[in-house]
């Protein structure tokens, strides 16, 4: 497990970091429904070349979850912003998915942050994106929320298992699952679902063209929530069409198949 031992404040609110290993920097950041700890067997082999930045973002993991705060993607890119000039980096790698990939981008085209290279995949960032399930829960926050645990914990484990290929193993799940579980977890796992919205991807995706730097797409071939003709869409517009397809891996490519991410940011 990655140690998040240390604390900034943003606006207020306690948002969990770590750090390990020496080298040039890269920031890792995560996607939803998930947590830094998604990269717990990724971040020590980037470790061996690179000093290396985790977070948890606003409303997950061990970041504030205070009822009635924002946890949008609206305020994720100004959050990376900030964590930026606290940590004195300028132009890192960033490595990033799902929601970390929208974060990136929407830090890039509205906060004007640069980076020396960006590994993204299976990223949010093309519309449409967001599951009949998402939609459902964005209509009825409230009854899911206060839903008895046992009827939650099903759900929220079913959703989880939906996001890999392979099967999730116990020690996956669990991991995965904590943040979310009791009656606070509960009701911020429903709360970031319900504040999912498009127009927080729809505000950049036009500005969407070659980057600074150098950017590389990965995509898992199985994604089934998000799937390749996305990636290869994202792919056309920042990376001249560049997308490396990884078979066999879901959305959740940190658990399907990660020493293909370790590979593409130490070999590049």
């Amino acid at each position: 497990m990655l140690t998040l031992d240390r604390r900034f404040d943003f606006r207020g609110r306690p948002v969990a970091w770590g750090m390990i290993g020496e080298g040039d920097p890269i920031v890792l950041i995560h996607g939803t429904p998930f947590s830094s700890q998604v990269w717990r067997r990724i971040a020590p082999h980037l470790a061996q070349r690179h000093r290396v930045y985790f977070f948890d973002l606003l409303g997950y993991g061990q970041s504030d979850m205070t009822a009635g705060r924002d946890v949008s993607l609206g305020v994720q890119n100004e959050l990376l912003a900030a964590l930026f000039l606290h940590w004195g980096l300028d132009r890192p790698d960033v490595l990033c998915h799902d929601f970390g990939g929208a974060t990136a981008l929407r830090a890039y085209y509205l906060n004007g942050l640069r980076y020396r290279r960006m590994t993204i995949f299976d990223a949010v960032a093309v519309s449409p994106w967001g599951s009949p399930f998402v939609q459902h829960v964005r209509d009825h926050e409230a009854a899911f929320a206060g839903a008895p645990a046992y009827i939650h914990d099903a759900l929220l484990r079913a959703y989880l298992r939906g996001a890999a290929y392979r099967p999730l193993s116990e020690e996956a799940l669990g991991v995965y699952s904590a943040p979310w579980t009791g009656q606070s977890g509960q009701a911020a796992f429903y709360r970031q679902i319900a504040q999912m919205k498009l127009a927080y991807t729809d505000e950049v995706e036009d500005s969407y063209g070659p980057m600074e730097g150098d950017v590389r797409v990965l995509w898992g071939t199985a994604d089934d929530w998000i799937p390749l003709s996305r990636g290869k869409k994202l792919a056309d517009k920042i990376a001249g069409g560049r997308l490396t397809a990884i078979p066999n891996a879901g959305h959740l490519v940190q658990d399907d198949a990660p020493e293909a991410i370790v590979a593409a940011v130490l070999n590049g």
